[in-house]
């Protein structure tokens, strides 16, 4: 990834208060990332940052497009993103991701750099499978795909008159105790 300080959070200058940024996501940023899952899109980052002396909350409002391929026709088309995450970061002896949205730095962290949280929201917000638009109200190709498979047991003592429909070849079995 190259690194690009436009998208860096000088932390260490801010006041204990709420702070708003605002992000404008396009080409260039997913340029910077070696990848080839988002090579586009037109989206607005809005980063609402609540600073305390012990925890910096993020909430990040993501939305606009992103240009794609479909996984069925290979067309490119421009897929809708809404993302509502948010990060909690701590401050504690050494820097470490606690988990998928805690982290934890230092207390003289100068910088907090938000590309990669922008970018893995993103990517997280996007459908498994990459439909074109024209395909997206299709039936399923094949109904039948799906077998269903019932399975019962006879247990000792039940009617057996319902054996109309059975293949006589399966009444040995029955005698099998």
């Amino acid at each position: 990834m190259k690194k690009n300080v436009k998208y860096d959070l000088a932390i260490a200058k801010l006041a204990d208060k709420t702070h708003q940024f605002a992000f404008e996501l396009d080409r260039e940023f997913f340029e910077q990332f070696e990848q080839q899952l988002i090579p586009d899109g037109k989206l607005h980052a809005d980063v609402t940052l609540i600073k305390t002396d012990r925890l910096l909350t993020l909430n990040f409002d993501i939305s606009g497009t992103v240009r794609l391929t479909c996984d069925r026709s290979l067309d490119e088309y421009d897929q809708e993103v809404d993302v509502h995450e948010q990060l909690l970061v701590r401050y504690g002896d050494r820097e470490i991701e606690l988990d998928d949205n805690v982290l934890q730095i230092t207390p003289d962290t100068q910088i907090l750099p938000l590309a990669q949280h922008l970018f893995d929201y993103i990517g997280l917000a996007l459908p498994m499978k990459k439909l074109h638009p024209r395909f997206q109200n299709e039936p399923d190709e094949n109904p039948e795909s799906e077998t269903k498979l019932i399975f019962t047991t006879r247990q000792p003592g039940d009617d057996e008159d319902d054996d109309e429909g059975t293949d006589p070849r399966w009444n040995a079995l029955r005698n099998l105790n």
